[in-house]
């Protein structure tokens, strides 16, 4: 990263910080399409840049996006057809969602972490034995550390055919939406009420409007995208809204968005963590080194979702961003579209010069490929960048210098699957036919 970007970065957050530590949080009102709102240039954002970001949002087929300061839009837009009042799915961002519900469940005296799923789904609700099933908690299900298999056909069916011991919980962290999904019930169970029926009672004061949907095995969250903002905004304040604790029980709230176990350091509870040594991504055992979102602020937290439901969240600075729509590929978590998307967030202060660099660091073509791959250096180029092809392990096994604009790449030799390619800085998916 040039010493200019770091400029205009730091420039950026200044203003943040200044603005978020002068101003206590603006809450809409409940049941009314007022928001206050905040300029861009009060934040001393520019014009211009805030159309490349629209630009680019514009190119990933989204749908809106929402940014808030101290609690007060200061973007909002919307695409293809989207309004304030059209709703959309929130996929796996409604994880955290349900996340904070079990913890108002907790706070209500209604579980415990520590229980037993069995306790709520009552037995036989996989295909282990009874020894087995009954290990199974309900935090191994917000950690997604059950030790269930995530590699059967469907790792989404809730069918107790298709939930084998892999691993003990705890022992083993996947990305496994099966276990999640049946935290529904467990909710349900531990309540007497439906999901939307506890959720609607205890978050009604937020005016977060919009429920839960069966979708196939899954139960996802459908709403507008000023609701999926104010669930940011009461995840911004700790589970506080407007001078009502919502969320009492402090301590689950910390453990919520900090490092839950050990296996995957940027995972808490069914909320993605920035700012970690290391980090695992769906679908794979490899950890990771370096941090999720390395142009994020490194506190940031984050309700993730498939085609790129977002909602990232940065404590200090009171800030807020939401974005939903569908997204290229077919990642389970875009990762690199999130952090795409705060590259340009980083870039709209007013100081420096963005005409020279482009904020994403490379590109990809075709993705995915068979013999050859051309790779695009979108930032100016200073000097020799190395790179590395990393498989599924996270193991070195094609190394080369890019120090021309395009290069292109044999990828002839490497077997059908997915890879990784890695500046040391950035990393994006690769996959093989």
């Amino acid at each position: 990263m040039t010493l200019k970007k770091h400029i205009s970065i730091l420039v950026v957050l200044l203003h943040l910080c200044q603005a978020g530590y002068s101003q206590s949080s603006y809450f809409p009102p409940v049941g009314s399409a007022t928001w206050e709102t905040t300029s861009p240039s009060s934040l001393g954002w520019c014009q211009e840049r805030i159309d490349s970001l629209y630009n680019f949002l514009g190119t990933q087929n989204s749908k809106a996006f929402i940014l808030l300061k101290d609690g007060k839009i200061v973007l909002e837009q919307y695409f293809n057809g989207q309004t304030a009042t059209s709703n959309w799915y929130w996929a796996s961002a409604g994880k955290t969602l349900t996340g904070f519900m079990v913890g108002l469940a907790q706070q209500d005296g209604l579980l415990n972490l520590s229980d037993s799923t069995s306790q709520y789904l009552g037995a036989g609700w996989t295909n282990c034995s009874a020894e087995q099933e009954g290990n199974i908690t309900i935090r191994n299900q917000l950690t997604m550390t059950s030790g269930l298999n995530d590699g059967l056909a469907d790792s989404f069916s809730t069918l107790d055919t298709c939930l084998e011991y892999l691993a003990d919980p705890g022992t083993r962290w996947a990305y496994h939406n099966a276990p999640y999904t049946l935290l529904d019930g467990v909710i349900e169970a531990a309540t007497g009420q439906t999901l939307n029926a506890y959720t609607n009672s205890k978050l009604g004061v937020t005016g977060i409007t919009g429920g839960f949907f069966q979708s196939g095995y899954n139960n996802v969250f459908v709403s507008n995208a000023r609701s999926m903002a104010r669930f940011g905004l009461l995840m911004e304040n700790k589970g506080i809204w407007n001078g009502t604790q919502i969320m009492t029980d402090t301590t689950y709230f910390h453990d919520m968005v900090n490092t839950s176990q050990s296996l995957n350091k940027a995972y808490g509870y069914l909320t993605w963590l920035n700012g970690k040594q290391n980090f695992m991504v769906p679908g794979l055992q490899t950890v990771f080194p370096g941090t999720l979102m390395p142009n994020a602020p490194a506190e940031t937290f984050m309700a993730l979702g498939a085609n790129g439901q977002f909602i990232n969240v940065v404590p200090s600075q009171n800030l807020v961003w939401i974005r939903m729509g569908d997204a290229p590929g077919n990642e389970l978590v875009p990762f690199l579209l999130n952090d795409q998307i705060w590259e340009y967030i980083n870039l709209l202060g007013c100081s420096g010069s963005i005409t020279e660099e482009n904020t994403l660091p490379f590109s990809i073509s075709p993705n995915p490929a068979d013999e050859t791959i051309t790779i695009s250096m979108l930032n100016k180029i200073n000097n020799i960048t190395p790179y590395k092809i990393l498989d599924a392990s996270g193991r070195a096994i094609k190394s080369f210098n890019l120090s021309e604009k395009e290069t292109q790449i044999s990828v002839s030799d490497l077997q059908p699957g997915v890879y990784f390619i890695s500046n040391g800085n950035s990393m994006q998916k690769l996959i093989i036919h």
